[in-house]
């Protein structure tokens, strides 16, 4: 549980409706096609999309601040650094205007091209 404290109360956030928060911005990204996971089986990533966007998340919390891992396949053809950015600044605009919390780190890893 991550949160914030104020003179009337305290706000607390459960790890998943952040991660679903995270999911739904990268998703409305131009270029990406679906979050990744990786497949405990054969150890292969596979596309997720729809109601299991967190599972390519991966989120950290200390002292408040909020380290965000993300796991992303991309559409061939767009630029992959612009795509990472967008996605950064999404993730951070939408997750401190949501919950008031602070991003500290979002790291993006591509695990894949689609046509």
């Amino acid at each position: 549980m991550m949160g914030i404290t104020n003179e009337n109360g305290s706000i607390n956030y459960s790890v998943d409706v952040l991660a679903n928060i995270v999911g739904i911005s990268t998703m409305e990204c131009y270029g990406v096609v679906g979050m990744a996971s990786k497949n405990a089986s054969d150890g292969f990533w596979e596309l997720i999309r729809g109601e299991n966007l967190s599972k390519g998340v991966k989120i950290n919390s200390k002292d408040n601040n909020i380290n965000i891992e993300l796991y992303i396949i991309v559409e061939y053809g767009t630029k992959i650094s612009v795509i990472a950015n967008n996605i950064i600044q999404k993730i951070k605009y939408n997750l401190e205007n949501y919950t008031g919390l602070k991003v500290s780190s979002i790291t993006v890893n591509v695990q894949g091209v689609r046509v």
